[in-house]
């Protein structure tokens, strides 16, 4: 969709009257220089750079409540930052306000090995957080890729490659502390594992985006470090054949813990920025956790399946230093897909489909990008349905832009006909906002109601997620 040029601001008076007032409160943790300003007002995508007027940067939730209570008084927009790894515009200052960066809370506040849980506030980030499991025999599952921030995660309601076994943020919070508007400080959830009690609070902010409250600690659910982990990577003839796999491995309930697909323009891009010589075909990246016994089952149900769809013979890497070499190649498959093309931008979309429509919507995505004469490397988290693409475009070139916008128009429409959704896991920000009413009719009425009820100033993140 069109990216929105900065709204015009109505009380810049009230914005310097702000700035003074936290310039007393943090001193020199108040920033308004403008490399500041503009680091927290980009993020990881082709979005352009929107930056507030000031960084303020918070060690606890009661100065970030102090900061809430003072902008609520003003009238001026807080914009929630953890580490920038957004990809939907999540933290552009649309009408300027203070960006509330929470990377210096970053102390793991609790952890029960026997209950499989832990509280960190919200600027730790997930390889922090496994760090500090590392001698535990636990480890915290969802893995976006980015080192993104654990707050950053819950608010965006982020999954990555584990999410076909262990689940997405949805699962893994079981309680959270937020900020509201008004710079109340509650809290949401237990420890329990489960709860009849009133409105599920946790799941109405995760997601949220920072719209609805400003995550500050959050509680998660962790799980027991597997006996075994095995890894595989499997050539396909053509990226039909790849799906039907995942389609009939998820249909056979096996319970692989990642299945990842690339097709043959990103194992391209792959192998020449993280130096591998894996066939430039449809791949499927494969990852078995659990007893000796049970990865070696999985792994020869799989093989079978793969072999019927005329897949290569696996490749294997079981080493702990093989595997992270094999995901991280993975993780940077961005990066890479940017490299093909030096000096362009990456224009970074996902969906997520149905696992039985899933086929139909990668074939017909790869036809549209054929038929646009657009460079646009497909990867997918596929054992859930959720694939990606990242179109790479040279902003400067206006046609090029708009035939790209187009393509990512029609890919979202192809996926919400198949009764899917417009991100499986990047967000809402502002780049996915134009699809929202398509998705949600009615429901984002009721959207827009909890908004104004939660926040009747709309100074929480404004411009993101829904229009008030």
């Amino acid at each position: 969709m069109p990216t929105p040029a900065r709204q015009a601001r109505t009380m810049p008076n009230s914005a310097a009257a702000v700035i003074a007032e936290l310039e007393g409160l943090f001193g020199r943790r108040l920033a308004t220089d403008a490399a500041a300003r503009e680091a927290h007002g980009r993020d990881e995508s082709y979005h352009p750079v929107l930056p507030p007027d000031a960084v303020v940067f918070a060690e606890s939730t009661e100065e970030v409540a102090a900061v809430v209570r003072i902008c609520a008084a003003h009238g001026v927009p807080v914009v929630p930052f953890g580490v920038g790894t957004s990809l939907e515009g999540g933290v552009g200052a649309l009408t300027g306000g203070i960006s509330l960066d929470l990377s210096g809370m970053n102390r793991v506040v609790r952890l029960s090995v026997p209950d499989l849980d832990c509280t960190v506030e919200a600027g730790v980030t997930r390889k922090q957080l496994n760090a500090h499991l590392r001698d535990t025999g636990l480890f915290f599952p969802i893995d976006p890729g980015a080192d993104a921030t654990i707050g950053g995660m819950a608010a965006t309601r982020a999954s990555g490659t584990n999410a076909v076994r262990y689940g997405t943020m949805r699962d893994a919070v079981l309680g959270l502390t937020a900020v509201m508007a008004d710079g109340r400080i509650v809290k949401t959830g237990t420890r329990a594992r489960k709860s009849s009690a009133g409105y599920d609070l946790t799941r109405l902010l995760v997601g949220s985006e920072g719209t609805l409250g400003i995550i500050t600690e959050v509680t998660l659910r962790l799980h027991g470090v597997p006996e075994a982990m095995s890894a595989a990577v499997c050539a396909f003839p053509d990226i039909a054949a790849a799906v039907d796999t995942v389609i009939e491995t998820i249909q056979m309930g096996v319970p692989v813990a990642r299945i990842e697909l690339l097709d043959e323009v990103e194992m391209d891009a792959v192998n020449r920025y993280s130096k591998l010589d894996y066939p430039v075909q449809p791949t499927l990246f494969f990852e078995f956790h659990g007893s000796q016994a049970s990865v070696a089952e999985q792994a020869e149900t799989v093989a079978e399946l793969a072999a019927d769809h005329g897949g290569a013979d696996f490749q294997w890497a079981t080493l702990p230093e093989e595997r992270s070499r094999l995901w991280q190649a993975r993780h940077d498959a961005y990066y890479a897909a940017i490299a093909l093309r030096p000096g362009c931008k990456g224009m970074p979309t996902d969906v997520c489909v149905p696992i039985s429509k899933l086929a139909e919507c990668v074939v017909e995505t790869k036809r549209d990008l054929v038929e646009s004469n657009l460079l646009g490397p497909l990867v997918g988290h596929v054992g859930d349905g959720n694939f990606h693409l990242c179109l790479v475009v040279d902003i400067a070139d206006p046609d090029e832009v708009e035939r790209a916008e187009a393509l990512h128009a029609r890919m979202v429409h192809r996926a919400l006909a198949a009764g899917g959704t417009c991100t499986g896991e990047h967000g809402v920000g502002y780049g996915k906002l134009g699809f929202m009413e398509t998705e949600h009719g009615e429901g984002l009425a009721v959207m827009r109601a909890i908004k104004r009820a939660l926040d009747p100033q709309n100074i929480l993140n404004p411009g993101k997620v829904v229009r008030i």
